[in-house]
């Protein structure tokens, strides 16, 4: 497979990735996933891995049950991924909307990391803790 090829088969795996975030399906998320799999998001303090990445995103899911991506832009290279995207979800009756970055290392076709990082200033100012 050329380097073309790859980097489509890496954009076709995070659109199923994304859409499978955005329907909240677990297990096609989980299915992307190398076994040893971690997912740290630097903006909410979080770090798991492994088998108990499922059990956090059933989490995530539960406490947001409308949050929705919509990706912005999407490089892809060398078994790297790096998504821009706009996060919207409600929470209270309030609609939130913030930006953030995920980085995604592949290796044999897997997911084997996401490193989320997003825009806390952002969700600070909507929730009122800041001006």
């Amino acid at each position: 497979m050329n380097e073309a090829d790859r980097a489509e088969a890496l954009q076709e795996t995070i659109e199923r990735y994304n859409d499978a975030w955005n329907r909240q399906d677990v297990d096609a998320i989980v299915s992307m996933h190398s076994p040893d799999f971690v997912f740290h998001n630097w903006t909410a303090n979080e770090r798991v891995e492994g088998d108990a990445v499922r059990e956090h995103l059933e989490r995530i899911f539960h406490n947001t049950p409308s949050l929705r991506f919509t990706g912005r832009r999407l490089y892809v290279r060398d078994g790297l991924v790096v998504s821009e995207w706009t996060a919207r979800a409600e929470r209270g009756g309030r609609q939130f909307e913030w930006d953030g970055v995920d980085v995604f290392p592949f290796e044999d076709g897997l997911i084997k990391r996401k490193t989320v990082y997003s825009d806390s200033v952002s969700i600070l100012r909507q929730v009122g803790l800041l001006d």
